[in-house]
C-alpha cells in the first residue's frame, strides 16, 4: 500500500454544503449587530434584533452536522491525534488573533476603559488564558466575560470540549444511544431556559454551565441529522432559507421567551440545517454563499474587540437613532472587510503553514511540501 497516498486523502478536505455556509455568515453577521444592539438596548423588548445571540445555537449545530460530515468515515484512519491537530489548525489561529485584538483594544481604547486598575501580572495571565482557551472571569471593565478580551471565545472553549468527546466517545456510538443522549441534553436545555428565563448564558463564571447545554443539545442534533441522513430535499434555495434563518433572530423579546427560545434551538434550527443540506444553490448564488462561510469565522472571533470600543462611545457620547444607524451599517462593513483582510494575510497563510508542516511530517518530506487540502 502507498502510505503517502493514504495518508494524502485522509487528511483531504471534503466539499462544502454551501448553502449551510452561506447561512453560517448569515449567522456571523446578525451575531456582530446584535452585539452593536445590545450596547443601544439593554431592554431585550426594545432590540429589534434581541434573539440574534441565538445564531450561535445555529453555529453549535451546524458544527455537529459538518464534523459528522467531515469525519465520521475518516477518523478512525486518522487517528485521535490527527484529528486534534485538524481542528487546532482550523480553529487556533483566530483565537489568538482575536485575544490579541482583544488585548490592544483594552490598553489603547480612544473612548474609556479603566486598564490602570488592573496590575501587569492581572492583564498577562488574563491574555494567556485568552490565548489558551481557560476560562478566567476576572475583569470587570469586560463584564467578567469568561474570556475578557474576546468573549465570543466562550463558545470556542465549548466547541473543543465537543470535538473532544466527539472523537473519545461520540465518533463510534450507535444511533440509538446518539439519540437518547440528544434527548438528555434537549431536557438540560429546557430546564436551563425555565431557571433563567432564557437561554442567553453560557459566556460568564455564573452562566457557565448553561454553555454545556448549549453546546451539549445543538452538536448532538447536528450529529444526529447527519447520520440519520434526515436531509429535506427542497427548492427553498439559499434567499429563501436566510430569510427564515434570519426572522429567528427577529423574533420579539417576551414573557414567553423561556418557551420559545428553546422551540427555536430544539426544533427550528435543526430543521433549517436538515433543509439547507437538501436545497439546490443557483448558480449565481454560488460566490456569495463560499465567501460568506469562509468570512463567518474570522468575523465572528475578530469583531468584539471593536465593540468594546463602540460600547464606551456608546454610553459616553449623545448618539441619535440616525448616528446609530450610520454606525451599525459602517461598522458591520468595516469589521467584514477587517475580517477579510485577517483572513487572507494571517488566518489562511499560518493554516496553510501548520498544515504543511503537519503533512510533511507525516510523509516524511521536505517541510515545503505541498498543502493537502
Amino acid at each position: 500500500m502507498d502510505t503517502n497516498k493514504t495518508t494524502t486523502t485522509i487528511l483531504q478536505t471534503k466539499q462544502h454544503f454551501e448553502i449551510l455556509d452561506g447561512l453560517r455568515g448569515i449567522a456571523a453577521w446578525a451575531v456582530v449587530i446584535f452585539h452593536f444592539m445590545e450596547w443601544a438596548y439593554t431592554d431585550p423588548g426594545q432590540n429589534f434584533i434581541g434573539h440574534g445571540f441565538l445564531a450561535v445555537d445555529f453555529f453549535f449545530c451546524l458544527s455537529g452536522f459538518v464534523i459528522g460530515y467531515a469525519y465520521d468515515d475518516r477518523i478512525g484512519k486518522m487517528g485521535v491525534l490527527e484529528f486534534f491537530k485538524s481542528r487546532i489548525i482550523r480553529l487556533h489561529p483566530l483565537v489568538i488573533a482575536g485575544s490579541i485584538l482583544g488585548l490592544l483594544a483594552f490598553l489603547f481604547d480612544p473612548f474609556g476603559g479603566h486598564p490602570e486598575l488592573y496590575n501587569t501580572g492581572k492583564i498577562i495571565l488574563t491574555f494567556l488564558c485568552s490565548l489558551l482557551l481557560i476560562p478566567l472571569p476576572i475583569i470587570e471593565d469586560r463584564g467578567f466575560n469568561l474570556f475578557s478580551f474576546n468573549a465570543p471565545s466562550w463558545s470556542l472553549f465549548w466547541e473543543y470540549i465537543a470535538n473532544v468527546v466527539y472523537a473519545f466517545v461520540l465518533y463510534n456510538i450507535k444511533r440509538s444511544y446518539l439519540l437518547l443522549l440528544t434527548i438528555l441534553a434537549a431536557t438540560a436545555i429546557c430546564l436551563v431556559s425555565y431557571r433563567s428565563g432564557n437561554l442567553l448564558g453560557g459566556w460568564s463564571g455564573p452562566t457557565f454551565w448553561d454553555g454545556a447545554a448549549r453546546i451539549s443539545y445543538s452538536f448532538l442534533a447536528g450529529l444526529l441529522i447527519y447520520r440519520s441522513n434526515w436531509i429535506i430535499k427542497n427548492k427553498l434555495g439559499f434567499i429563501s432559507l436566510a430569510i427564515l434563518l434570519f426572522l429567528a433572530f427577529l423574533m420579539p423579546s417576551s414573557k414567553w421567551n423561556w418557551l420559545s427560545e428553546p422551540f427555536i434551538v430544539l426544533f427550528y434550527f435543526p430543521l433549517l440545517i436538515a433543509l439547507g443540506a437538501g436545497a439546490i444553490l443557483a448558480p449565481g448564488l454560488k460566490k456569495f454563499c463560499v465567501f460568506s462561510g469562509k468570512i463567518s469565522y474570522p468575523l465572528y472571533m475578530t469583531h468584539y474587540a471593536v465593540l468594546w470600543m463602540f460600547g464606551n462611545y456608546y454610553t459616553s457620547h449623545k448618539v441619535s437613532s440616525m448616528q446609530l444607524t450610520l454606525i451599525i451599517v459602517a461598522g458591520l462593513i468595516l469589521l467584514t472587510g477587517a475580517a477579510y483582510l485577517i483572513m487572507v494575510v494571517y488566518d489562511i497563510p499560518v493554516r496553510k503553514y501548520l498544515s504543511n508542516k503537519r503533512t510533511a511530517k507525516r510523509k516524511g518530506a521536505p517541510s515545503g511540501a505541498p498543502l493537502s487540502t
